[in-house]
């Protein structure tokens, strides 16, 4: 009987601690999806204004070019965690949906192991690169390094962790259900 309890105990701890990372992933996806929608709208103003000021005005700011890049880079980095969340991931179709649930189930965490071994290389080498991007200026905003727009892989590819951890956990298979 306490060893009934015991495994009761357990199993509802265990989905307590499950059910808050969920919450917390959930928000953390929503904060990296916000900002991957106000870098691309970041990104547009910039492009409209770059147009306006070369074509109409005749004043070129060469630095709205840089910045739309810079913008365009986060916008991908930060958008990336949304798209593992929604089962996005590389996964092999045919495969999983022929796989018994246990082979499926193995399929499913090989691919979320490979995937955040992937994005932990590209988190390290990320954090190199910006790191050795705070010595490298700018051209077109020389008051400001590389650090900033390096930044963003270490960055989105936290977040990604998260998230496929999330879809780990709680799967939404909506890229599987919406193809054809």
């Amino acid at each position: 009987m306490e060893s009934a309890s015991l495994a009761a105990g357990q199993s509802s701890a265990a989905l307590t601690a499950k059910t808050a990372f969920l919450a917390v992933e959930a928000r953390l996806t929503a904060f990296a999806t916000a900002v991957a929608c106000l870098m691309l709208a970041i990104a547009a103003g910039l492009g409209v204004f770059q147009v306006i000021a070369r074509f109409v005005l005749e004043l070129p700011a060469e630095w709205t070019e840089v910045l739309t890049r810079f913008a365009l880079i986060w916008m991908v980095f930060m958008g990336i965690p949304e798209a593992f969340r929604v089962g996005a991931m590389v996964s092999v179709d045919l495969m999983h949906r022929l796989a018994p649930p246990t082979l499926r189930q193995m399929l499913e965490a090989f691919i979320a192991l490979v995937t955040i071994a992937l994005l932990c290389v590209i988190l390290w080498y990320g954090w190199a690169y910006s790191q050795h991007g705070r010595l490298q200026t700018i051209i077109g905003l020389e008051s400001y390094t590389m650090f900033w727009p390096y930044l963003a892989m270490p960055v989105g590819c936290l977040f990604a962790i998260l998230s496929v951890i999330g879809n780990f956990l709680d799967p939404r298979r909506e890229e599987l259900e919406n193809a054809q």
